[in-house]
């Protein structure tokens, strides 16, 4: 009779309602699916990190004054806000800009909510009223431009900018999109411009004209009155109907004369002196940056964006008008996403013809089936947790794909090694596999989840950017677990049949049943073949070809794998393990040798270090920069010039470049900046490539690295080209941040720290540097009229109303609005330009007013009695950062060279630098981030070990056991190191360190069951080195298994394979190629994996179990020992904390190195 048996009751209880289970697999795949396609998709995860944006506009003043009235009060409230991880602020003429940014574990709402008290608190306090604002929004960095749309046409810029309007307000309309901006089109106001001397002769003073103005510009609601128990409501509706109804509006002089207003004025139907250009091609065009809200499907919202323009096109807009759409981010995500999809497809192939050899064909399905069970669980929970569908979810799926068959396979290889005994049914081999194998099962899920839990607490922009990857490991690792021990079990029961003994010979005919299958499948495949679905239909007939593959070729040879050639390799890892076991201490010293020895293989291969993987860029950069106040149509100018230079290095028409596009004014800073103001002295060209399988092998690095090393020789234009960052924001590689109070001192240090860095840098032929930039400009022309109070004053005169006056006579003042239909448009009311631009003619402006201390006297005084001019310099923008003023030097590093090697040195040249006075110099951007993330990654792989090690000595209730599986993962770092220096390949810290942090979990699983299976053999009474073999030679299958399933998930990514899974079955072309920014961004984390997976199934295989035996011996003399002296076995435990405070002892003395001889003193 045989023995009853341990279960496991989810099990039992799954084998015993199998209907239940089945039903509850077509709910998970239905829902599942559902899921996937309602969840958003896009590129990469929307970073909500709380930064709060506050500006404020008080015109006419300095960036001085700026400072001084503005920013310094509204500071000064803000730095009391709890959760602040950094303010920044730049005052520039007329505006100040305060940037919040908040640690990222505060919520933005509340942030928000914050500094809007604060502001309010600073405002309250105000000398003055602002002209606009203080303003404040949130920062978000997803709201980037998800295309641009490009209009141009045989039409003048006002009708475009009609045109553009029109489909710029059907865009907005679209529930994906939060703004679409305009960039390139002129601007419509109705110009009012006073001749001055016209204006003299009549002694009119502008507010007599815009009194007039707004006194027949009118509409209003008097109010309502009851009439006949009802209350009809009273309006004036006395608006300009036209242009001629302005131009004939009557003023009366100060005399009683009337005049109209085109004797005293030009009155223009006209635009705004244009701020912004736009070019695509060469060609000038008006360009609408397209910006997705956070959180939105970003696919859907482009389809949408297309289908607009197209219904337009046919219905509202006129044929030949042209729209173009460039920059389309939706096809990078199709890509990546299409891309990332079609590798795990070919991953999920790997694995499961690696099953089917392990485990045969019915088996290997179940197992396989596992993979996409978890995955659509995932995806039901994704939703909930306002996941969106992006590379790094589909990195963590392509990651978990390897590792959740893992459970599977364990259980089901189980289950098939009990029911091919024999002496079982095949249900009570499924509840016994189950409960057999369930405690080391769970307890290796708990380990490989462990490392991504601190993962998840990663904090800043980088954890943000990351977070998505542990919680959708960790969703779908437990999703596995749920489908190991409900559905598999079923599966198994209903599914798994007897294998074919060894020397059984099988019989290879065409059954009835085969038949049945085959004419099942062909009918179903000429149904889609009538009804136009041929790629349905080449896949049901690519299903049936591979069971005909499979029954009539594959399964012979598996059999003979099985059968033959594993048995074979199993006797020889007996044998290998035999000589080891008798050598265990050779093979632990060896391997501790091959430790050092591969550090210092390491450390001689010199391997490239980057903080993120960066592959040929998609976009590129060329940015320029005039000096300060440089006019917008000079600026223009200078930037065809530019274009020029770019074109001699692309060509025309070149093949792999998609769109070349030009920006003035506005989009001209670095789209990941937080700064993105408008500034009339520069300029941007967005150069944009077109996808990667499309490029033919042409690598577009190369045109990156001929347009750095371009001589521009444009004069005034300072030039710099980078590229498209990969990944999160960050900053700079090379930033230097120079601080100080006193801005004569802050200046001097700057310039002199960027002089000694030239200097250094051509002294020492330090490579790869840019061009090192200072973010202060320090010669913005200013002209300063001072004016005399005392003598303005003794002439009744405030200076206030010199200051309303002259500004209305040079910027203007909108004296009200003009409507046309629904829009409304400013009447602008100002000097003619030829005037205003004169400044001699401006100084001689005569102030025209009555003066109530002489009675009401008419008096007309000259503007330059009261004024004195003088010519300056001044700088364009005061920085500070922390209430601190700061000049930043930053560059790029050069294509071709080691962002961390070139920072290095010039951090060790800038370190010398002593500064003057009390300002202070420190090398910050991405040299504080890698610190930062470096030591974040090292306490995470920390906490790991220390959950690992409670999770195993609860499991074993051991300490020995834990510090052997732990040191699996120890030496797997072997693998890395030595697959990284010979391959020479690039490290990144991020992805790196996240390998190794996730290897820690991975590695021990198969540990935890081979000594598992042993404590059980030596249970039932076999010997300790009996045990081992046995335990090795049964856990064998699994241990390759699992770790040969992972690696195969992640080689299709490693080595960047492409296939086209859907265009194969549709038009027969894979369309198959190697690499892509997939390979370029997952790269080093899958070949982290790889290597270290590799090198951990020989530890796992090998030195555990010469590390037990020497643990286990060990054990037993220091048992012996202990009772020796009369200290019972479960007092050993009480002396650990002794050793532990021993070794505290011991590591205290080594920090301080204690000066023995000072202490015998």
């Amino acid at each position: 009779m045989l023995k009853p048996f341990k279960e496991f009751f989810v099990s039992s209880w799954a084998v015993n309602n199998k209907i239940s289970v089945y039903i509850i697999t077509i709910i998970i795949t239905v829902v599942g699916l559902m899921s996937y396609n309602a969840l958003p998709k896009e590129s990469f995860p929307d970073i909500v990190v709380p930064t709060i944006y506050v500006n404020t506009v008080y015109a006419g003043n300095s960036p001085e004054n700026i400072e001084k009235f503005v920013t310094d009060p509204m500071e000064t409230e803000l730095k009391s806000i709890s959760g602040v991880k950094k303010m920044t602020s730049s005052s520039l003429q007329d505006v100040s800009v305060i940037i919040v940014e908040f640690n990222t574990d505060v919520n933005a709402d509340k942030a928000r909510k914050l500094v809007e008290d604060k502001v309010n608190l600073a405002k309250s306090k105000f000398t003055f009223v602002p002209t606009l604002g203080p303003t404040i929004n949130e920062i978000n960095f997803s709201d980037l431009p998800i295309m641009y749309v490009n209009v141009a046409g045989n039409y003048d810029l006002v009708k475009l900018k009609e045109y553009s309007d029109k489909i710029k307000d059907r865009l907005r309309s679209l529930e994906q999109i939060t703004r679409v901006d305009v960039i390139g089109a002129p601007e419509r106001e109705i110009q009012v411009n006073l001749d001055m001397f016209a204006m003299q002769a009549r002694q009119l003073s502008f507010f007599d004209v815009m009194g007039a103005i707004q006194g027949s510009n009118v509409n209003a609601s008097l109010g309502t009155v009851t009439q006949n128990n009802v209350q009809p409501s009273i309006s004036i509706k006395n608006e300009f109907k036209s242009i001629e109804d302005l131009e004939r509006l009557v003023i009366t002089t100060p005399v009683g004369g009337k005049v109209f207003l085109d004797d005293i004025a030009d009155v223009i139907d006209g635009t705004k002196d244009r701020q912004s250009f736009a070019s695509l091609e060469q060609k000038p065009v008006i360009t609408l940056n397209v910006v997705k809200k956070s959180g939105q499907n970003l696919i859907e919202a482009s389809d949408n964006v297309y289908r607009i323009i197209e219904e337009m096109k046919e219905k509202e807009l006129p044929k030949d008008l042209a729209i173009t759409i460039t920059g389309d981010q939706s096809e990078n995500t199709r890509v990546t996403i299409h891309d990332l999809i079609n590798t795990i497809i070919i991953g999920f192939i790997l694995v499961t013809l690696i099953l089917m050899f392990f485990m045969g064909t019915t088996n290997a399905l179940f197992v396989a089936l596992s993979v996409p069970l978890s995955m659509f669980i995932a995806f039901m929970f994704m939703p909930a947790i306002n996941f969106t569908l992006n590379m790094i979810v589909l990195f963590a799926f392509l990651l978990a794909l390897g590792i959740v068959v893992d459970d599977a396979i364990v259980v089901i290889e189980n289950t098939h090694r009990i029911f091919h005994e024999g002496k079982r049914s095949i249900i009570e081999s499924a509840k016994m596999a189950a409960g057999e194998v369930f405690l080391p099962v769970l307890t290796g899920t708990l380990t490989t989840l462990a490392p991504f839990i601190p993962l998840a607490f990663w904090k800043g922009v980088i954890g943000k950017f990351m977070f998505f990857l542990p919680i959708t490991l960790i969703i779908t690792l437990l999703a596995s677990l749920l489908v190991a021990y409900i559905i598999n079990p079923v599966f198994a029961v209903d599914f798994m049949k007897h294998d074919a003994e060894p020397g059984e010979k099988k019989k290879l005919k065409f059954t009835k049943g085969n038949v049945v299958v085959s004419v099942i499948f062909v009918s179903v495949a000429l149904m889609f073949y009538a009804g136009g679905t041929i790629g349905m239909g080449n896949f049901l007939i690519f299903i049936w070809l591979f069971y005909l593959l499979n029954k009539f070729v594959l399964s012979k040879g598996i059999a003979v794998f099985q059968q033959k050639i594993w048995p074979a390799i199993q006797n020889r890892y007996v044998k290998i393990l035999t000589k080891a076991l008798k050598r265990p201490y050779t093979m632990i010293f060896g391997t501790v040798v091959l430790f050092f020895l591969t550090l210092f293989i390491f450390g001689a291969s010199k391997p490239k270090v980057v903080f993120f993987p960066q592959g040929d860029p998609n976009f590129i950069y060329v940015y320029m920069k005039l000096p300060v106040g440089a006019d917008p149509l000079y600026t223009n100018a200078k930037l065809k010039q530019v274009e020029e230079k770019v074109y001699s290095v692309l060509g025309k028409n070149n093949p792999i470049v998609s769109s070349i596009i030009t920006n003035v004014t506005r989009s001209v800073t670095d789209p990941q900046d937080q700064d993105q103001a408008e500034y009339t002295n520069r300029a941007k060209i967005a150069i944009a490539f077109k996808k990667f399988a499309e490029r033919k092998g042409e690598k577009t690095a190369v045109y990156l690295q001929r347009l750095q090393a371009l001589n521009w020789n444009i004069s005034e234009a300072e030039i710099w080209v980078s590229k498209e960052q990969a990944g999160p924001p960050t900053a700079k590689p090379i930033s230097i941040e120079v601080r100080g109070d006193n801005f004569t001192e802050l200046r001097d240090n700057a310039k002199a720290v960027m002089d000694t860095l030239n200097a250094k840098i051509k002294r020492y032929g330090v490579q790869g540097v840019s061009e090192l930039k200072m973010d202060m400009e320090f010669k913005k022309p200013e002209i300063i009229w001072d004016i005399d109070e005392e003598r303005a004053a003794n002439d009744n005169i405030k200076p206030g109303a010199i200051v309303n006056e002259m500004r209305t006579a040079i910027f203007g003042l909108e004296a009200s609005k003009y409507r046309d239909g629904v829009d409304q448009y400013p009447i602008m009311l100002r000097y003619a330009k030829a005037q205003r631009n004169d400044l001699a003619v401006v100084t001689s402006h005569i102030s025209t007013f009555r003066d109530m201390s002489f009675a009401g006297q008419l008096r007309n005084i000259p503007i330059s009695n009261y004024i004195k001019i003088r010519n300056n310099e001044t700088f364009g923008t005061i920085k500070r950062k922390d209430q601190k003023r700061i000049i930043t030097i930053s560059s790029d590093v050069l294509e071709g060279y080691n962002p961390n090697e070139v920072a290095a040195r010039v951090k060790a040249l800038v370190s010398n630098f002593k500064p003057v006075g009390n300002v202070t110099v420190d090398f910050g951007g991405q040299d504080k981030e890698q610190a930062d993330t470096g030591k974040f990654l090292l306490g995470a792989l920390g906490v790991s070990f220390g959950l690992i090690f409670l999770i195993l000595v609860t499991q074993f209730n051991s300490f020995g056991k834990p510090l052997i599986i732990l040191s699996e993962v120890f030496f797997s770092v072997i693998g890395v190191l030595l697959g990284v220096s010979i391959t020479h390949m690039e490290m990144s810290i991020v992805m790196t360190g996240i390998g190794i942090v996730a290897l820690a979990g991975i590695v021990v699983r198969n540990g935890i069951l081979l000594l598992e299976f042993a404590d059980a053999a030596r249970e039932k009474g076999m010997g300790l080195y009996d045990s081992i073999v046995s335990a090795g030679r049964t856990r064998m299958t699994p241990v390759v298994l699992t770790a040969t399933a992972a690696i195969l998930g992640l080689i299709p990514l490693a080595v960047g394979l492409n296939i086209d899974f859907v265009e194969l079955f549709t038009h027969g072309n894979p369309h198959l190629y190697f690499g892509g920014d997939s390979v370029v961004f997952w790269g080093p984390l899958s070949w982290t994996m790889i290597f270290g997976l590799g090198f951990a199934t020989v530890l796992t295989l090998i030195l555990v179990p010469a590390m037990y035996l020497v643990a286990e011996r060990l054990k037993k003399k220091s048992i012996i020992v202990f009772e020796y002296f009369g200290v019972p076995k479960y007092k050993i435990f009480m002396y650990i904390p002794f050793f532990v405070l021993l070794l505290r002892l011991i590591a205290r003395l080594r920090k301080h190195r204690f000066d023995w001889g000072d202490i015998d003193n």
